[in-house]
């Protein structure tokens, strides 16, 4: 019986060790919900494998367990690899942000949503599937003046931006060929400093390789941004996907580490970051937080205070 154990024990651990490892030598979209979990699931399969060791140590089951050390290991690594540099004492926060996907049929729960919008505090806003709110606009017009979304720039609801500040640019564009004007893009003027904050909500990972298109289209429109720029939206991937890996490295953003979970729901603070914000210098994240109450939605959501290293 410990015998049979040991072995149908040892192949399902060597099948999970054996997905999370594909990442090093390709990519599949069939895999990427697992590279987002690839430290939970190294973790279970280090919990199986000692396990294993407690019914019979045997070479096979050590050799597991190292495996799974080393992919812990390094998927910590990656997940701390674009954590900024800590900003200095005296570097006050100059503008505070606020990012939820609050989930298009969240209906019951859209007064309470602009309850907590107004409530909190934030210079700028950014709403991912925003349909819940269109009701509550004229309100919230009342604390943020000024927005794009729900009948602004664009009849949609699906992004809304709103900001206490005028804009100084402002476009909503496309990426990839499976959700249109996803991508919004501002300037704000904070203190004489031309601050860009761009908006963004990709697809699934494992919807084929529509991600990797919008990622594509993301890269250049990030690139062909020049100065201090603020990144923040729901990428239904974790930072330790090699494609979102990819993207931060390239465009030069920095976030928090530790990122606080956001989804599942259900995980708590167990769960994963598929939502982030990023910042590209002289711009800092000085704090990113997980916003506790979920409202109804199948997302957490962040808030955020940036500072700008003068």
């Amino acid at each position: 019986m410990r015998d049979t154990l040991i072995c149908v024990g040892s192949v399902l651990v060597s099948l999970l060790l054996a997905a999370i490892s594909l990442r090093y030598v390709t990519h599949t979209w069939l895999l990427a919900f697992i590279y987002s979990f690839q430290v939970h699931f190294a973790l279970a399969a280090l919990a199986a494998s000692v396990v294993l060791l407690v019914i019979k140590r045997h070479w096979y089951a050590y050799g597991l367990l190292t495996i799974a050390v080393v992919l812990l290991g390094h998927g910590i690594l990656m997940l701390k690899a674009f954590e900024a540099s800590p900003t200095a004492a005296t570097t006050p926060p100059v503008l505070k942000l606020m990012s939820f996907n609050i989930e298009n049929i969240n209906f019951e729960n859209g007064s309470r949503i602009a309850d907590a919008v107004i409530a909190s505090g934030a210079d700028v806003v950014n709403i991912l599937e925003a349909i819940p709110l269109k009701p509550e606009m004229e309100r919230l017009s009342v604390a943020y003046p000024y927005h794009i979304g729900c009948g602004t720039i664009t009849n949609g609801c699906d992004t809304l931006v709103l900001s206490k500040r005028p804009f100084s640019e402002q476009s909503v564009k496309s990426i990839g060929d499976m959700w249109p004007n996803r991508l919004v893009q501002v300037a704000l003027d904070i203190d004489g400093t031309t601050i860009h904050f761009v908006s963004v909500h990709l697809a699934k990972p494992y919807f084929d390789d529509f991600q990797v298109d919008e990622l594509a289209d993301l890269k250049d429109a990030v690139a062909a941004v020049e100065g201090p720029l603020l990144l923040a939206g729901d990428f239904n991937s974790a930072i330790i996907d090699p494609h979102i890996q990819d993207f931060v490295r390239t465009a030069g953003l920095n976030t928090v580490f530790p990122e606080p979970a956001t989804w599942p729901i259900k995980g708590g603070a167990f769960g994963i970051a598929i939502d982030h914000v990023l910042a590209r210098p002289p711009l800092r994240l000085t704090s990113v937080t997980q916003i506790a109450d979920d409202a109804g939605s199948n997302h957490f959501g962040l808030m955020a205070e940036i500072a700008i290293d003068r």
